[in-house]
């Protein structure tokens, strides 16, 4: 089941997803003109404690705003734990984002605890809870806790801190926590929900940016997290149909509808065999750069 399907709404692009600093005004208004199609409002790591406070209004007076465009907004609170936590989510579900962002959930039991919480808050229907996945538990757990609402719309790897979890190494090719991330995808995609792939560290390295946005894409993964402003056009190529998958979408579908037509046993498409699992991902394709092309 697509997550489109599963949440009733046209498909979404979710490849750019730049996590900003609420306690940040020039970032915040300078985020406004950006091409990510998402924006995490964050209120945890990038924020100091003695700046949480000021960080949650600007967040939901962003959310508020009307004043960025067709980007989704999502407010990252502090965990499940923390002296933060309610008070962000109270705010934030009054403000009602496109989605909540909760670090470090580690069971299905704590997102029945945060979608009681939405509940108790009387959030918006449109608000959806995202999930992010960074402990070992969580991970052991991602089928459960993927599975545990509908309102659960958005899994978030949390590499950074599942390395540091693990006492694993940060190397190329992320060797250390594939099976980590495969497991993630699966969970998700067996659950219909969007999975969203960790940051990129080296903002200074635009090559290894580019090797791990393809390996994300080519494992499943929807979008990428990212720290910087300069990694969000590389990011949207990378999880963009090129125009060659576009074409060779439409030409495919072609080739299978007028099989049918003259009720031909078997489909070709450039010499390979066409079925209708091959139509559903061509027709996948062209969803998404219709999404892509909304957007603007």
């Amino acid at each position: 089941m697509s997550p489109a399907k599963k949440h009733g709404t046209r498909y979404r692009p979710r490849r750019s997803v730049l996590y900003m600093p609420s306690s940040n005004e020039r970032a915040l208004e300078k985020a406004k003109s950006l091409p990510c199609d998402a924006l995490i409002l964050d209120l945890e790591d990038a924020v100091a404690p003695d700046a949480k406070e000021a960080a949650r209004e600007a967040a939901c007076a962003a959310v508020k705003s009307g004043e960025y465009g067709r980007k989704e907004l999502i407010i990252r609170v502090n965990a499940l734990g923390t002296d933060w936590h309610y008070p962000d989510m109270m705010a934030a579900c009054k403000a009602g984002p496109a989605g909540i962002l909760v670090p470090k959930v580690n069971s299905a039991k704590e997102v029945h605890d945060l979608v009681r919480e939405m509940e108790r808050y009387k959030t918006p229907k449109h608000t959806k809870l995202w999930a992010m996945i960074e402990t070992p538990r969580s991970v052991l757990d991602v089928g459960r806790i993927a599975a545990a609402s509908d309102r659960l719309a958005v899994l978030v790897m949390g590499t950074n801190d599942l390395v540091k979890e693990l006492d694993a190494q940060h190397l190329p090719g992320r060797v250390p926590i594939v099976p980590a991330l495969a497991l993630a995808v699966l969970s998700a995609k067996a659950s219909g929900l969007f999975i969203i792939d960790g940051v990129y560290n080296d903002v200074r390295d635009p090559e290894g940016f580019a090797v791990e946005c393809a390996q994300g894409r080519s494992m499943g993964f929807d979008g990428k997290t990212l720290i910087h402003p300069d990694q969000v056009g590389p990011c949207n190529e990378a999880f963009s149909p090129s125009d060659e998958q576009v074409a060779d979408a439409r030409g495919l579908i072609d080739a299978f509808d007028a099989a049918v037509a003259e009720q031909k046993a078997v489909a070709t498409y450039k010499g390979k065999l066409v079925e209708h699992l091959h139509v559903t991902m061509a027709e996948k394709v062209l969803a998404t750069r219709e999404a892509i092309d909304l957007l603007g």
